[in-house]
């Protein structure tokens, strides 16, 4: 990695709108959204060199991308390429929830307030046939913690899950376009990457909300 390569660049593309967003962390910062929908694949490459410049891929010391769960194409696609990137660039790539993304600014707002001594904040999104995608987070050395880990349920069993759970929850629904929580996406990779982690290409797996799928 060069020393001069200080910023960090995110990819949201597990919904229909795709979220990009770029910061040297020092003051250099911008995101931009598109709703692009099917036309992810198209249009993609496009907009990742138009939205860099005038930076250049070698300015970057690292990357992150959603995961999802979420749309199954978008999220494939946001996958390889950044895992194509990372594996090109030679920099660590970090691979993030897209319901830990959805958590984030709400965990950052209750640490302030001090509320996290009293709940925590559960995550809900649409999956098919009739089924949601939900996790239960946390946060500690901001960072989101996983204390139920993103998972594909019935409605019942995530009510049974909210009942039954030991401290008061905060419910989120997540919205449809998710791409201006990339700038959450690329604050949580940036928390990793200043602990020291630098992961590699080829460990960043997507969840479509059965097993990952390389």
């Amino acid at each position: 990695m060069k020393a001069m390569s200080i910023y960090g660049f995110a990819l949201h593309t597990s919904s229909p709108q795709l979220g990009l967003a770029l910061s040297n962390f020092a003051g250099d910062q911008r995101q931009q959204t598109w709703n692009l929908g099917l036309a992810l694949s198209t249009e993609l490459h496009v907009h990742l060199q138009e939205f860099l410049a005038p930076r250049s891929w070698q300015d970057l010391a690292f990357l992150a991308v959603s995961k999802g769960p979420g749309s199954f194409t978008g999220t494939r696609i946001g996958m390889v390429t950044a895992r194509t990137l990372a594996q090109q660039l030679e920099i660590p790539l970090f691979a993030v929830s897209s319901l830990a993304a959805i958590a984030y600014p709400h965990l950052a707002i209750d640490t302030l307030r001090g509320a996290l001594r009293d709940r925590e904040i559960a995550v809900q999104m649409p999956a098919s046939r009739g089924e949601l995608f939900a996790a239960i987070y946390s946060i500690e050395d901001n960072q989101p913690v996983a204390l139920l880990p993103d998972a594909v349920m019935s409605a019942a069993e995530w009510e049974e899950r909210q009942k039954n759970w030991s401290r008061p929850l905060k419910l989120i629904s997540a919205p449809e376009n998710q791409g201006g929580t990339v700038t959450d996406l690329l604050a949580i990779a940036h928390a990793q990457f200043q602990a020291g982690e630098r992961p590699d290409w080829s460990i960043a797996l997507p969840f479509y909300g059965q097993h990952p799928v390389t």
